[in-house]
C-alpha cells in the first residue's frame, strides 16, 4: 500500500493539475481521466481516489492563495503542508499560468443571449469550516502569491455590469413569470444611479415588497470567494429584510446563480484582508 506522498509525486501532481487549469482558461477542452491514467505510473499506482482528492486539495490551495480553480475539482480541505508548498512554489514561478490568469480575469465579457434565465438557479454551496491551514506536517504556511487575482477579476468593470445586466434581465423574468409585470417593469439599476447605494439592483417580491439586489459575479466556479465592501455589509444589516446577495458564476461559459438573504454577516464566512493604518 502506497505510504505518504513523495515530493516527485507531488510536482508530478501539480504540474498535471496546471496543464488542465491553463486549458481551462484557455476554454480548450481536455479530458481529467486522460490526464489522470498518464500519471498513474508516476504516482506509485496510486488509486483513481487518492488522486482525485489530491486533485480536489490543489483547488482548496488555489483559493487561499486568491487563485481561480478547475470547475471540476470541487475545493477539498485538509491538505499536507508538502502540497500547499509546491503549489505556492509553482504559482510564484509559472509565467505562463500568470499570464494566462491575469488575461483571464481581466478579459472583457462578450455579451451572448442566454435562455432560460429563471432555470439557472442553484442552492449555495454546503457551509464549510473557517478558512484555515491544516495540514499533517509540521512545516510553516506558505506565503499567498503578491497578486490577488479573484480580487482583480472583482474589479473586472465589464463582468461586474454584465452580472447586473444579468440579474435585472432575470428579475424581470420572474415577476412576469409571477404575474406582476407592472412591477417588472419597476426594477432599477441602481448602481448606475448610485454607487454608493450598497446594492445594485432594485427588485420585488411578488407582493411588491422591495428586494435590494448586490451582485458578485465570478467566471469561476460555485466555491470562489468574493469581496465585499464596509459600506455593502453596513447596508445590508441594516436592510437585511430585503437585502439579497445574488452570486453569480461560471458567468462566461454558463451562467449559474444561487442567493443569500439577509446580513452578509450572518450568511458569510468574513475574512479581513486589508487594514487602515495611521500612526499612533
Amino acid at each position: 500500500m502506497p505510504g505518504d506522498w513523495t515530493r516527485l509525486e507531488v510536482e508530478t501532481l501539480v504540474a498535471d493539475y496546471v496543464d488542465m487549469l491553463v486549458s481551462e482558461l484557455r476554454h480548450e477542452p481536455f479530458n481529467k481521466t486522460t490526464h489522470r491514467r498518464a500519471i498513474t505510473e508516476l504516482l506509485n499506482q496510486r488509486s483513481d481516489g487518492s488522486i482525485e482528492r489530491k486533485h480536489q486539495n490543489v483547488s482548496a490551495i488555489l483559493i487561499e492563495f486568491n487563485y481561480p480553480y478547475i470547475f471540476g475539482y470541487k475545493p477539498l480541505g485538509n491538505y499536507q503542508a508538502l502540497l500547499a508548498q509546491v503549489v505556492s512554489e509553482r504559482i510564484r514561478t509559472d509565467y505562463v499560468l500568470a499570464a494566462e490568469v491575469s488575461r483571464a480575469v481581466e478579459a472583457p465579457v462578450v455579451a451572448t443571449p442566454i435562455v432560460d434565465l429563471i432555470n439557472r438557479w442553484e442552492r449555495p454551496p454546503e457551509p464549510g469550516p473557517p478558512r484555515s491551514y491544516r495540514s499533517l506536517q509540521e512545516n510553516p504556511r506558505p506565503v499567498r502569491p503578491p497578486v490577488n487575482y479573484l480580487e482583480r477579476e472583482a474589479r473586472n468593470a465589464s463582468l461586474g455590469r454584465a452580472g447586473e445586466d444579468f440579474v435585472i434581465s432575470l428579475e424581470r423574468a420572474r415577476l412576469i413569470h409571477a404575474g406582476r409585470e407592472s412591477l417588472a417593469d419597476q426594477v432599477e439599476h441602481i448602481a448606475l444611479l448610485d454607487d454608493g447605494a450598497g446594492f445594485d439592483v432594485r427588485s420585488f417580491e411578488a407582493d411588491g415588497r422591495d428586494r435590494l439586489i448586490e451582485v458578485k459575479t465570478t467566471a469561476y466556479g460555485k466555491h470562489t470567494p468574493f469581496f465585499l465592501s464596509r459600506n455593502e455589509l453596513a447596508v445590508s444589516r441594516e436592510l437585511y429584510r430585503h437585502f439579497h446577495l445574488y452570486r453569480l458564476f461560471r458567468f462566461r461559459t454558463d451562467p449559474r446563480l444561487f442567493g443569500l438573504q439577509g446580513a452578509l454577516d450572518t450568511t458569510c464566512q468574513l475574512e479581513p484582508i486589508q487594514f487602515s493604518a495611521r500612526v499612533k
